[in-house]
């Protein structure tokens, strides 16, 4: 299973619709959620190329606590089924 934290999700929000857009970050704007959506959709996109079947989930809560700890209280915002054919 893999874990990835996206830990620059406004800032790739504010590169992506500009200075304007970036002050409805937090206000408007989930910058997590989006880039979590565009995230996965590459990976789909990926997955199928390698023959990859998977589950993917982008879900709202979990904080990595140093190195060897995951804080869970999950809430799904997103599922996707990549399957191949």
């Amino acid at each position: 299973m893999l874990v990835i934290e996206v830990t620059n999700a406004p800032e790739v929000v504010r590169q992506r619709i500009g200075r304007l857009g970036g002050r409805l970050i937090g206000k408007v704007v989930d910058a997590e959620a989006q880039v979590e959506k565009a995230l996965i959709q590459e990976l789909e996109t990926a997955f199928k190329d390698f023959g990859i079947e998977a589950r993917i989930f982008s879900i709202a809560g979990p904080q990595m606590i140093g190195r060897s700890h995951l804080e869970i209280p999950l809430q799904v915002r997103e599922e996707r089924q990549v399957r191949l054919g």
